[in-house]
């Protein structure tokens, strides 16, 4: 099985500005890996990259300890899913998962085997005599998750495979791909995706990209990490607003106060001070910073904060124009100064109404700030 390394990967098609930058990356031969990011972020092309579909401009991937830039895609050892389930539509279900196989010449007894044995795994046995089009779109999905089961690669690509299907599909073909992660846990896993659903449940380790600007930028990766590391400790303002739905909340604010490893910061729109605690880099008096808090570690009350110490948290007088219910939870909107809106994530049966005020306490321990580049301190 193979693990997959990447050094100082770069992509630009001719006449535009690059699409990846100095990637620097490390996959483990059984670790799943999700590349999540912005449409035009260059996830696809990275995984095309590794696949040997796409030619890098500089850098260097290895596959298995092996240095791979000029080595044919067939013979990387990588079997890739697509968006689109590219299946042949006169051939039957095990004739496309055999197809493959009978190209590399394999005897027929273990062609059969292989299909059968990838049959159960994804529950198509009954459907091996089907042609595509008598198929539904989850199931023309497990096929093309089949024909690369069968080639028993080290490196399993998944490119967004779970776009054309509708949310119950998602939701069964992603727990089947995890189930086939363990089953072949000693292969490497790559997906791509732009749904933090999928990359929060399917992935041990999350490469997050940014859209490259220009020349002077720092890098494709904007952090890696397990997925609540990215959710807990988010290393930007950007990383913190794209992982998490919905997103984190952003307020203006300057330094009020230091303590040791905590900060006061005074709201920009009403002047309304915010304990933050666990700063880890040095701040000064005046400095313009974002707070950032999640909707779930901001409480609600009408008479009062409930569930966070008062005496430790910022409390917050706010009035509810929207209320989201969706059934176990709610999410209120409430009305900043600024025009901007607080949301704040309550139960799902508050009798909270709009256009009524509520008092709002937010958890100093669970705050973030990032200074005027978007960088966490």
């Amino acid at each position: 099985m193979a693990a997959i390394s990447l050094r100082g990967v770069s992509k630009q098609f001719d006449g535009n500005a690059p699409v990846l930058r100095d990637v620097d990356l490390d996959i483990a031969q059984d670790e799943f890996c999700v590349f999540l990011g912005p449409s035009g972020c260059g996830k696809s092309t990275l995984l095309r990259i590794i696949a040997g579909l796409e030619d890098p401009s500089g850098g260097e991937i290895s596959i298995g300890g092996r240095v791979v830039n000029t080595v044919p895609p067939a013979k990387r050892g990588v079997a890739m899913v697509f968006q689109s389930y590219a299946l042949f539509p006169h051939m039957t279900v095990a004739e496309n998962m055999s197809f493959g196989l009978k190209l590399a010449r394999l005897p027929a007894a273990q062609v059969d085997s292989k299909v059968k044995e990838a049959a159960r795994i994804l529950q198509l046995e009954s459907l091996l005599d089907r042609k595509p089009a008598a198929l539904s779109g989850g199931q023309r999905q497990r096929v093309a998750i089949g024909r690369a089961i069968v080639r028993e690669p080290g490196v399993f690509l998944f490119d967004e495979p779970l776009s054309n299907l509708d949310a119950t599909l998602r939701g069964q073909t992603r727990v089947e791909i995890a189930r086939i992660h363990r089953r072949f846990s000693a292969a490497s896993t790559v997906y791509v995706t732009h749904d933090q659903v999928e990359a929060m449940t399917l992935a041990d380790k999350i490469v997050l990209l940014n859209v490259s600007r220009d020349s002077a930028g720092t890098g494709s990766i904007a952090q890696i990490g397990k997925p609540m590391d990215l959710y807990l400790r988010p290393n930007s303002r950007f990383v913190a607003g794209f992982i998490g739905s919905p997103q984190m909340n952003f307020l203006p604010a300057r330094v009020s106060q230091l303590d040791g490893a905590n900060a006061i910061v005074a709201l920009n729109s009403t002047g309304e001070t915010v304990r933050v605690g666990n700063v880890t880099r040095r701040l000064e008096p005046g400095q313009a910073v974002t707070l950032g808090v999640r909707p779930e570690h901001v409480s609600a009350s009408q008479t009062g904060p409930a569930g966070i110490d008062s005496g430790r948290a910022a409390t917050l007088t706010r009035a509810v124009s929207l209320i989201e219910r969706l059934g176990e939870q709610s999410y209120l909107h409430c009305n900043d100064p600024d025009g901007s809106t607080l949301l704040v994530k309550v139960q799902g049966n508050t009798p909270v109404r709009p256009g009524e005020t509520v008092r709002l306490a937010i958890d100093p321990m669970s705050c973030h700030l990032f200074d005027e580049h978007g960088v966490a301190v």
